[in-house]
Parts: C-alpha cells; sequence; structure tokens
C-alpha cells in the first residue's frame, strides 16, 4: 500500500487491480484508516484520471450487494439529486413518471442536517414500510411501477466507511471522490438509465456553477465508461425548492404539485427531470413528447392517483393523501413579518435550512429523532414584494420557545432590496 501512495503523491496513476486490490483491503480492514488517509490526501493534491475514478467507482459499487433488476420489465431509471433545501423532487417525480409507465425502483436513504431524506419524508404517512424484501421490491415495480425502499448496509459498503474517513480528514471536497461516491451507490442499485440532479448555489454542497459542471461532467463520464445512459441536469439553489422546508410540510406540498398546483419552480423541474426520464425509460421519443405526457398526467389526476396506490402498497395510511391535513401537524405557528418595504433580493438558503434543523426538522446525527411536523412555509420568494409587517414565512414547531428563537434568526436570512432583483433560471444546464 505505501507504494502505491508514494506514486500517486507523484502524480501517477493506478491500474483496474490495484484500486480494487486497495477498495476490497481497506473494506475488509486489512489496510488501516491512516494509510489509506494518507491514500486520499495524495489524491486530493494530484487527481484522478477518468479511468482511474471509474475503476474506484465500480470498486465500491461491488464491495457489496449488486442489485439485480432484470425481472423487473422495462428500462429501469433511477434519479439522484445531490440535495438541497426543501428538496422534495422525488416525492413528486416517482409517481408521476410510474405514471407513464416508467419503472421507477428507487433506493433511497434517510437525510442528516437540515431536513430528513426521502424515506423520513414518507415515514410522514401512518405504517409507510420502505423494509421490502428484495421480491417485494421487484413485484412492486412489476405492478405499480413504483418502489421506494431503504438502502441496505450492504449497498456499497466500502464508500460508506471511506466517506465516513474522508469526513474526518479532510478530503472530502475533491472531485473524483465525490463522483465516484454518489455514483457507486447508483450502479449499485441496479438502474439501467441515470437522470442526476446537481444541484449549485447557496443552499447546496456545490456552491459555484463551475464545480457543478464539473461534478455534473464527472459523473456522467463514470455513467457512460460504466455503459449507462445519463444525464445530468444542473439546478438553481439560491432558494429553497418550491415553499415549504421540512418533512410533512414538504409531502403536503408534493402532494398539492401531484394534484395539478403546487409551486411553478418545483412542477418545472419535476418535467424537466420526468421528461429525460420518460425518454430514457423508451416511453417517449422527445422530451417534448414527454413534457405534454407529464403535464397531462398531472392535469387529469393520473399522477396523484398512481402515488395513492404506491402509499396504499407500502402499507401508508392512504387517506392522509387524499386529506393532507391528516399529516403530522405543529401545535405552534408563528410569521416572520418583514422589517422593511422592498423585494426579497436575496435568501440565505443555507441559513433557511440552518432554522429547520433548530426546529427539530432535521438530524444531527443518526440517533437523533426528527419531529416530522416542524419546518417552514415560505410566503416570499426572490424578487416578490413586501411590506413592512407582512409575512415572509410561518414557522410550525413543538417548541414555543425554541420557535421564537428560529423566528429571530429566519429574519436575518432575507435580504430586503429597494430594486427587484433580476429572476435567476432554475435550470442552468443540462449535461450528457
Amino acid at each position: 500500500m505505501c507504494s502505491l501512495i508514494i506514486r500517486k503523491k507523484r502524480g501517477g496513476a493506478l491500474s483496474r487491480d490495484e484500486i480494487r486490490w486497495m477498495i476490497q483491503g481497506y473494506t475488509s480492514g486489512e489496510i488501516p484508516d491512516y494509510q489509506m488517509s494518507a491514500m486520499m490526501m495524495a489524491v486530493c493534491f494530484t487527481g484522478m484520471s477518468g479511468e482511474e475514478t471509474k475503476e474506484l467507482t465500480l470498486a465500491m459499487a461491488e464491495s457489496g450487494d449488486v442489485l439485480d433488476l432484470s425481472s423487473i420489465r422495462g428500462i429501469k431509471v433511477d434519479k439522484h439529486s445531490t440535495g438541497g433545501v426543501g428538496d422534495k423532487t422525488t416525492l413528486v417525480l416517482a409517481p408521476l413518471a410510474a405514471s407513464l409507465g416508467v419503472p421507477v425502483a428507487k433506493m433511497s436513504g434517510r437525510g442528516l442536517g437540515h431536513t430528513g431524506g426521502t424515506i423520513d419524508k414518507l415515514e410522514s404517512f401512518s405504517g409507510f414500510r420502505t423494509d421490502l424484501s428484495p421480491e417485494e421490491f421487484v413485484r412492486h415495480v412489476n405492478r405499480y411501477h413504483i418502489a421506494v425502499a431503504g438502502q441496505t448496509a450492504d449497498l456499497a459498503p466500502a464508500d460508506k466507511k471511506l466517506y465516513a474517513l474522508r469526513d474526518v480528514t479532510g478530503t472530502v471536497d475533491q472531485m473524483s471522490l465525490i463522483a465516484s461516491s454518489i455514483m457507486s451507490k447508483k450502479l449499485a442499485s441496479g438502474a439501467d438509465a441515470i437522470v442526476l440532479d446537481v444541484k449549485t448555489g447557496d443552499g447546496a454542497f456545490m456552491k459555484r456553477l463551475e464545480d457543478a459542471r464539473a461534478l455534473a461532467a464527472e459523473m456522467v463520464n463514470i455513467g457512460k465508461m460504466a455503459g449507462k445512459d445519463v444525464t445530468a441536469v444542473i439546478s438553481d439553489m439560491d432558494q429553497p425548492l418550491g415553499c415549504a422546508v421540512g418533512n410533512a410540510l414538504e409531502v403536503k406540498e408534493a402532494i398539492d404539485t401531484l394534484r395539478g398546483c403546487g409551486p411553478e419552480d418545483l412542477r418545472e423541474l419535476v418535467l424537466v427531470l420526468g421528461s429525460l426520464m420518460t425518454v430514457k425509460a423508451g416511453c417517449a421519443g422527445d422530451v417534448r413528447e414527454a413534457r405534454g405526457m407529464l403535464e397531462a398526467s398531472l392535469g387529469d389526476g393520473r399522477a396523484f392517483e398512481t402515488f395513492c396506490r404506491f402509499i396504499r402498497a407500502q402499507g401508508g395510511d392512504v387517506s392522509q393523501a387524499e386529506h393532507p391535513e391528516k399529516l403530522p401537524a405543529a401545535p405552534f405557528q408563528m410569521e416572520v413579518p418583514a422589517r422593511e418595504n422592498g423585494y426579497v433580493g436575496d435568501i440565505r438558503t443555507e441559513e433557511v435550512g440552518g432554522v429547520c434543523l433548530m426546529l427539530g426538522g432535521g438530524r444531527v446525527t443518526k440517533e437523533s429523532r426528527i419531529d416530522l411536523s416542524a419546518g417552514i412555509v415560505l410566503k416570499r420568494k426572490k424578487g416578490d414584494a413586501v411590506r413592512k409587517g407582512e409575512p415572509l414565512a410561518v414557522l410550525h414547531a413543538s417548541d414555543r420557545a425554541q420557535m421564537e428563537a428560529a423566528a429571530e434568526r429566519l429574519s436575518r436570512a432575507f435580504l430586503i432590496t429597494g430594486e427587484k432583483p433580476e429572476r435567476e433560471p432554475l435550470i442552468k444546464e443540462i449535461i450528457g
């Protein structure tokens, strides 16, 4: 291992067999943390070639279970987001695509940070199950075109171990390591095609557009070299997506969108991603045709009907979908008023996520309990006019004292300006 570290430190390349030996040895415990952390730092200094990145991704993907979805009929299409504030896209996108016959076999996780992950949000429905057996998972997709299950501990275990090491050794922010971490889980999940939603802006991991562009290109290239059909959409995260931030609140907003309403930006992102998924699955000839089909499904109720079947099939209380007021609701609410007249010139999106976490809507550690009812509903977004005293947002909380402290913090996250700012495009680029 020491010779490999020295070679990489000097800018040399690692072979396929060397990378696989290294990942296997680290996963099994034969290679110690101190040697792997030295290798990760060497990679941060000298980088990896496209071939090395692909081999690292495949080695991590194959370090545990690789799902066999061959018994699912059709072209399986997965979607992954790099994460953001108010990102409830999967809740709308998966049943919408499934309503057109796209097989959506999705493995999702729980969230660390400002809100829960897709699994946490879906557990706002009483009784909802994500511990599906492989047989149940396949059966649900074949019957309903959709299933969402929790990631197993044996899915890309090398990535879990390696990410934990990178997190404490200052080696997280290297492009090849980020791309291989994301793509190893996607490849292990067994999909035929993948649509990536790469966020950029204040509320995203990639703050700068050029970094998001580089990450998207790296992941598309990995997918191509691994024989997968991959497209990346770079989307804006300089303000929360939609208006709701927080688990049950986001579910309610997703239901509104599936019923043909919902915020304009959420609907648009879903239609862009869904059009790509529909074409990749062979259910439409091009994105224009696919978009028309998706819009029709939202308009005539098929998307919402598919969502209800999905919730019922996985044990959830479907009456909570039909009557969202039955979903978890916080006992306390508080408006956060504007301090002056003007326009919302900027929203510190990452800070909005921090306020949601402060209210109990996220988890700091894996053991933390989430308050599914907690969160924020924005009443103004960038470019909107507001008068002094009018609400910028409404807080939802179970702790009144915590809510009052959060209100002051959230107020500072809104910048009010005298002139209306130009609206940033939601979709920055599409790669691949």
